[in-house]
């Protein structure tokens, strides 16, 4: 299977090929391809434009049941549902289960499409989007598109991820898309639906590329997401045009009127943790609590442990392999050295048999690890890894907010109402839980990191008679 470029819709198939597996290539594309594709970039708007964002919706709700259920088309031949879970299984390592999770979740994100964008618009009817006028409470107000591109460079890691580009396309935003290496089926598919559905093919480019590339299609473009690292974080800092998903260092919170019932909250420390294969960024990779530690540290170390490597077809797989080998053994041999230092005890190692690193099913595994630590300042207290990790430290409650840094989600499990104000006025905080709810838990009427509205749009002052 070659999978081609979509130039704006066109298909199109360079003389640089990249060999992903020995059954699969894509084509790649240059940089000054994509510069020479965004010249044209207000045909895709115009067509966009030209559609109203009501239609646009019942577009995107129809690709809704494409995405999860037609055969649809992958470079030189159609894909149907079961083929794209195997494939995307067989590059990215991520088992069927997984998979046909992360597919529900970009089903629920294209289905609900008006629920999540009344989320960032925070209920501003759709025909914003084709007037740049609505009413609230008696006021006029105007917001007006601040690009007409919208670049992506997608990980990996969680095909769910794509389901936050989504909303650009109702908003009348072309999107350029950069998938990622392990993950060049899942973007294209969701693109090829929309296109059946109804969106103009001109509003969509899809380029499998380079580093380069990448850099290209996100400084190019008039607004830029990409997902990765610090150092992707730090790489992109500069650039105010572009949004960066980095590590979510997602934490849980048990307050001191919870603690001593923290026997009823293991099934929401075993799901923020394991939950898709512990590789997304609202995954938990931390616990603070102010006592108990130990007891609760055993208590979750022995759940987590029963969590074993099973074949990426098995129904009942939750683990995910790792595509690259030497980055499991990498991962594996950075705790271990972490480990020697004082202040940190696997305690994950105490209930399991073997290694944290095993070879099974002919793939690579990284076994769950739950990471007990003296110190919250410790190197292991506070990171994040693509497997279920996690630390769990004590810490005094009135403490907890200057120790925690930098999070994506924190889930709070506590009624103090002083804490929970604490809390709310937070600067360090994307996302907050309130209860005991797993930091995996997304809602589609929130924004999961950032708003895309408000990046894609700004708000206009205006006065006179703006009905004529």
């Amino acid at each position: 299977m070659q999978i081609p470029i979509l130039r704006l819709g066109q298909e199109y198939h360079s003389a640089d090929l990249v060999e992903l597996n020995d059954q699969l290539m894509t084509h790649t594309a240059n940089p000054g391809l994509i510069r020479r594709d965004l010249l044209r970039i207000g045909e895709a708007k115009s067509a966009l434009d030209a559609i109203p964002a009501e239609t646009l919706a019942d577009y995107c709700e129809a690709a809704a049941e494409l995405f999860m259920h037609a055969e649809l088309p992958c470079g030189e031949v159609m894909q149907g549902p079961a083929e794209y879970v195997e494939s995307l299984s067989a590059l990215t390592r991520l088992p069927h289960t997984l998979v046909r999770m992360n597919m529900g979740k970009i089903y629920a994100a294209m289905s609900e499409i008006r629920t999540v964008i009344g989320g960032l618009t925070r209920g501003i009817p759709l025909s914003i989007f084709d007037q740049g006028l609505a009413s609230l409470s008696d006021l006029e107000v105007n917001f007006y598109p601040a690009t007409s591109s919208l670049g992506v460079s997608l990980p990996s890691n969680a095909p769910a991820v794509n389901s936050l580009w989504l909303p650009a396309l109702v908003m009348k935003i072309p999107v350029l898309l950069k998938p990622g290496r392990e993950d060049p089926f899942t973007p294209l598919r969701i693109v090829q639906a929309m296109i059946q559905a109804g969106f103009p093919k001109e509003a969509f480019g899809y380029y499998p590329t380079t580093h380069e590339g990448g850099d290209t299609l996100l400084t190019s473009c008039g607004a830029g997401i990409s997902f990765g690292s610090d150092v992707t974080v730090k790489k992109y800092a500069p650039f105010q045009t572009i949004q960066v998903h980095g590590t979510g260092r997602s934490k849980i919170l048990i307050g001191e009127d919870f603690i001593e019932n923290w026997e009823d909250y293991m099934e929401v420390l075993v799901t923020s943790i394991s939950a898709n294969g512990g590789r997304s960024c609202i995954n938990t990779s931390a616990i603070l609590v102010p006592s108990h530690r130990d007891e609760i540290a055993e208590a979750l170390a022995a759940r987590l442990a029963q969590i074993e490597p099973l074949a990426r077809d098995d129904e009942n797989a939750l683990l995910c392999g790792f595509a690259n080998p030497a980055l499991a053994e990498g991962i594996d041999g950075m705790i271990a050295g972490l480990l020697d230092e004082p202040g940190a005890r696997d305690v994950t190692a105490g209930y399991r048999e073997g290694d944290r690193k095993v070879e099974a099913h002919g793939q690579t595994y990284l076994r769950p690890t739950l990471i007990a630590c003296d110190d919250p300042d410790h190197a292991l207290a506070n990171t994040e890894f693509m497997f279920p990790f996690a630390s769990i430290v004590e810490v005094p409650q009135e403490e907890m907010l200057e120790r925690i840094g930098e999070t994506l989600v924190v889930s709070a499990l506590t009624e103090d109402k002083n804490w929970i104000q604490q809390l709310m006025l937070s600067p360090h905080i994307e996302r907050l839980n309130i209860g005991p709810f797993p930091t995996n838990r997304v809602q589609w009427e929130q924004p999961h990191e950032g708003n895309l509205f408000e990046f894609l749009y700004r708000r206009r002052a205006i006065q006179g008679n703006v009905s004529c």
